[in-house]
C-alpha cells in the first residue's frame, strides 16, 4: 500500500466510519476498530509531519484534475502540524471514552468520531474554499450528533445554541464564497491569492467584504467576541471525551484564519493586505477579558474549562493580529500547549464529577473525593499549566507572544490585557480548588434525596487515567524541550510566509499521463 503522506490521514477515517457502520450494533469490534484506526491516524500523521518537514508544500489532485478547477489537497507544515495535534488528541479522548464506558451511552459513537476526524483532516488539508465550506459542513453534522450523545435535556439545548450559530455561519460563508467566486472566477485559495494581488480597484470593496464574511465565519468556529456565547454551554453539557477532542474544534477557526487570510490578505495581496488583523487584535483582547470573568463567574468545573478555552483562543487571536515576524512562531507554540492541556483538564474534570455525590463538578462544598491528594495534585499541575503561571509551558507560550509584540504600537494594551486577565483566571482557579478540595462536608453515613442514595464516600472509576497524563505532560515536553519546538514553529512559520512557493506548488500541479484529459484541458485554454 502507498502510504501518500496527502490522501491517507483524510482517507482513513472515512472508510473507518464506513466499516463502523456496517459492523452495526458490536460494540468489542467497534471499539477495536476505531482504536486501531485512531492508532494508524496518529502513525499516519506522523508521516505526513516528517514528510512536510523535508519537502514543499505537497498538492494531490482529486480525480486527477489540475488546479485550480480540480479538488485539491495541500500538505505543508502547518497542516501537518494540526494532523498531528489532531490524532494525538482523538487517540487519548477515544481511550478515556472506552474505559469509562461512555461511548455506550448511545448510538453511532464511533461512527461520529470517525466522521469528526474526516471533517477535522479535511479542512487542514483543503486547498479551496469551497472544500472547506464542505469539510465544516461535515464538522457541524458530527459535532452536533456527539454534543448530543448520552441525551438529556440540557445537552438539546446546548446543542441547538451551537446548531443555529453554526448555521448561520453556514450561510455566510455561502454568502462569501459566492461573491469572491462572482469576482474572482474561482475558489482555489492558490488562485484567489494571485488574483487578488491584481484586482482592479472597482472590485476591491467586494473582495474585502467577503474577507471580512469569511472573518465572520471563522470567528464563530475559534469562539471570538462577540460570537462565542455558545460555547461554555455546549462544552459543559457534553461527555467528556467529547469535551476534550471539541479542544481542536476552536483551533479550526484559528486555522482557516492563518491559512485562508494569511494567503489571501497577505502582505502580497496589495491594497488588502493586512484586512483582518487590526480585527483580531481588538477583538481578542474582548475576548480574552470576557472569558476571563467568564471563567470568574462559572458555576461548575467544566464550565470554567470551557472559559479557559475561550482564553486561549483569545490569546491566539491577539498573537496572530500582533502580525509581527516573531509572532506566528509563538501563536503555533501556544496553540500546541492550550489544546492538550485543556483536553486533559476536561477528563480530568469527569473524574471531579464522580467524586462528588452532591454537586458533581458544581463549585459547592461537597463530600471529600476518594484520592483527594492524588487528584487535587493533578488539577494543580493542570491550573498552573493553563493559566500560564512558571515553570510549564504556557508560560513560555504567552512570554513569547508579549516578547513579540514589543514592537507594536498598541504593546502597553496587550501587555495589559494579557497579564490582568491571567491574574483573573488564576483566582477563578484558586476558587475552585479551594471548593472542591478543601470546602468538604462532614463524613457521615449514605441518606437518600429524591429517592436517590448519596454516599460521602462514592468510588471513582480510575480506568483511562493514562489518557489524562499523557495529555498534561505535554506540557513537561514542551516545557523540558521549548527550544527544538519553538525551532519547529520557526520553521512553520517561515514556509507560511513564502506564499508564492504554495502557490507554485498547487498551480503547477497537472494531471499524471491520460491523454483524454489533457487534450480537454489544451482544447478550453
Amino acid at each position: 500500500m502507498n502510504l501518500n503522506p496527502v490522501i491517507w490521514p483524510l482517507l482513513l477515517p472515512l472508510l473507518s466510519a464506513i466499516v463502523l457502520l456496517l459492523v452495526g450494533k458490536l460494540p468489542k469490534v467497534q471499539r477495536g476498530i476505531n482504536l486501531l484506526s485512531g492508532t494508524l491516524l496518529v502513525v499516519f500523521s506522523l508521516n505526513a509531519m516528517q514528510f512536510a518537514l523535508s519537502n514543499d508544500p505537497q498538492a494531490y489532485a482529486l480525480g486527477n484534475w489540475p488546479a485550480p478547477f480540480g479538488i485539491i489537497l495541500v500538505l505543508d507544515q502547518l497542516s501537518a502540524l494540526m494532523l498531528v495535534i489532531t490524532s494525538l488528541l482523538a487517540i487519548a479522548a477515544l481511550w478515556f471514552a472506552i474505559r469509562q464506558n461512555s461511548d455506550r451511552l448511545g448510538a453511532n459513537f464511533h461512527v461520529l468520531w470517525q466522521l469528526q476526524l474526516f471533517g477535522l483532516n479535511g479542512a487542514f488539508l483543503t486547498g479551496d474554499l469551497f472544500n472547506l465550506f464542505v469539510f465544516f459542513e461535515v464538522l457541524l453534522l458530527a459535532s452536533y450528533g456527539l454534543l448530543l450523545h448520552g441525551g438529556g435535556r440540557r445537552k438539546t439545548k446546548a446543542g441547538l445554541h451551537y446548531v443555529a450559530l453554526n448555521l448561520l455561519g453556514s450561510t455566510l460563508f455561502l454568502f462569501a464564497v459566492g461573491a469572491l467566486y462572482g469576482t474572482l472566477g474561482t475558489l482555489n485559495m492558490a488562485d484567489l491569492a494571485q488574483k487578488i494581488a491584481v484586482i482592479p480597484e472597482q472590485n476591491q470593496a467586494l473582495v474585502a467584504s467577503a474577507g471580512l464574511l469569511l472573518l465572520v465565519v471563522f470567528a464563530i468556529k475559534a469562539a471570538m467576541f462577540p460570537l462565542y456565547l455558545w460555547l461554555p454551554q455546549a462544552y459543559a453539557n457534553t461527555t467528556a471525551p467529547v469535551a476534550a477532542l471539541f479542544a481542536i474544534m476552536t483551533k479550526v477557526g484559528i486555522y482557516a484564519i492563518i491559512r485562508v487570510h494569511g494567503m489571501l490578505f497577505g502582505e502580497g495581496a496589495g491594497e488588502l493586505a493586512g484586512l483582518h488583523f487590526s480585527w483580531l487584535l481588538w477583538l481578542g483582547l474582548a475576548t480574552l477579558l470576557f472569558a476571563a470573568f467568564g471563567a470568574l463567574a462559572a458555576a461548575s468545573l467544566r464550565q470554567l474549562v470551557a472559559y479557559l478555552v475561550v482564553a486561549s483562543v483569545a490569546t491566539l487571536l491577539v498573537a496572530i493580529g500582533i502580525n509581527q515576524p516573531e509572532s506566528m512562531p509563538a501563536t503555533l507554540f501556544y496553540l500546541i500547549h492550550s489544546t492538550f492541556i485543556a483536553g486533559g483538564l476536561f477528563l480530568l474534570a469527569d473524574y471531579i464529577r464522580q467524586g462528588r455525590p452532591q454537586h458533581a463538578d458544581k463549585l459547592l462544598p461537597d463530600f471529600a473525593m476518594p484520592r483527594i491528594a492524588l487528584i487535587g495534585s493533578v488539577f494543580l499541575f493542570g491550573s498552573i499549566a493553563i493559566s500560564g503561571m512558571p515553570p510549564l509551558s504556557g508560560f513560555f507560550g504567552k512570554l513569547l507572544i508579549l516578547r513579540s509584540a514589543l514592537q507594536h504600537p498598541d504593546f502597553w494594551w496587550i501587555l495589559t490585557t494579557i497579564l490582568s486577565t491571567s491574574l483573573l483566571i488564576i483566582i477563578a482557579l484558586v476558587r475552585a480548588g479551594s471548593v472542591i478540595f478543601y470546602q468538604t462536608l462532614p463524613q457521615e453515613k449514605c441518606h437518600t434525596r429524591d429517592g436517590t442514595a448519596i454516599c460521602a464516600n462514592p468510588s471513582i472509576n480510575m480506568l483511562g487515567c493514562g489518557s489524562i497524563v499523557g495529555l498534561l505532560s505535554i506540557g513537561v515536553i514542551l516545557t523540558l524541550f521549548a527550544q527544538p519546538i519553538f525551532s519547529l514553529t520557526e520553521s512553520i512559520s517561515q514556509q507560511l510566509a513564502d506564499n508564492k512557493r504554495y502557490q507554485q506548488q498547487v498551480l503547477q500541479l497537472q494531471p499524471k499521463d491520460n491523454p483524454h484529459k489533457t487534450l480537454h484541458w489544451e482544447g478550453i485554454q
